[in-house]
């Protein structure tokens, strides 16, 4: 089992105001799978996303990766284990800017103990994503879905065993989006376990399977029967 969760709380204090977002959350993410996290904003799926990523820890609960309980892992333990086995892509890119598209691929390699060229493995990657052709331009220099690629390349630089993409059509045109949904499925084909986080039902469908978050409760857990493929697409909605 890749990721296990047993009862995992959140709650956040303001003015000594405790705010509760999740209130018991338990499921089961194996490898190579392919899961969407579904919700309406607020209904917690990003605070989840977050304990997930290992950038946030849950406030009670249980929280397996690879049978290991995260929890007894210190901040820089967490680092390293996020650099080694997990990918982000979120929906606002998160690229350093007036950098070159190969740069900030290699950003990862940096921080991690990859002994290879950085400069040719960030170059395998960009052209997996079909940017070879892009890698010396700036971020400024090219459009959100190529700036959305670059997000993917950087997540794939150090061959995460899962990927996380955070609303990762969000600020894109339906063809850029085709595109992602269509990547995001290669890669699960290739054996990465993608979880997507969305609040669209169309987006959510292109996984395995959807796991519906309302008011910080799991409200449906389900294989989807009719999944899109983004290859037999003309567009995302």
């Amino acid at each position: 089992m890749l990721i296990k969760l047993q009862n995992i709380t959140k709650e956040y204090c303001n003015d000594e105001v405790a705010t509760e977002i999740l209130h018991g959350i338990s499921f089961d993410i194996k490898k190579g799978e392919f899961v969407s996290i579904m919700g309406p904003s607020g209904s917690g799926k990003s605070t989840l996303m977050h304990i997930l990523g290992l950038l946030d820890r849950p406030s009670t609960g249980t929280y397996l990766f690879e049978n290991q309980d995260v929890s007894k892992l210190n901040d820089d333990e967490l680092a390293n284990l996020r650099n080694q086995k997990i990918g982000f892509v979120f929906q606002a890119f998160h690229l350093l800017p007036k950098t070159q598209v190969i740069d900030n691929v290699i950003l990862p390699l940096i921080y991690s103990d990859e002994k290879t060229n950085h400069q040719e493995k960030a170059k395998q990657v960009l052209e997996s994503v079909g940017l070879s052709h892009r890698m010396h331009h700036f971020t400024n220099q090219i459009s959100g879905g190529e700036k959305q690629r670059v997000a993917i390349a950087r997540a794939l630089v150090n061959n995460p065993d899962v990927i996380f993409a955070d609303e990762p059509t969000g600020n894109l045109d339906s063809k850029s989006g085709k595109q992602i949904m269509e990547i995001l499925q290669d890669l699960n084909d290739e054996g990465h376990t993608i979880i997507l986080v969305t609040h669209e039902t169309y987006t959510a469908e292109h996984a395995d399977r959807i796991i519906k978050i309302v008011d910080g409760l799991i409200k449906e857990d389900y294989k989807v029967r009719d999944r899109r493929f983004a290859k037999n697409e003309d567009g995302i909605k």
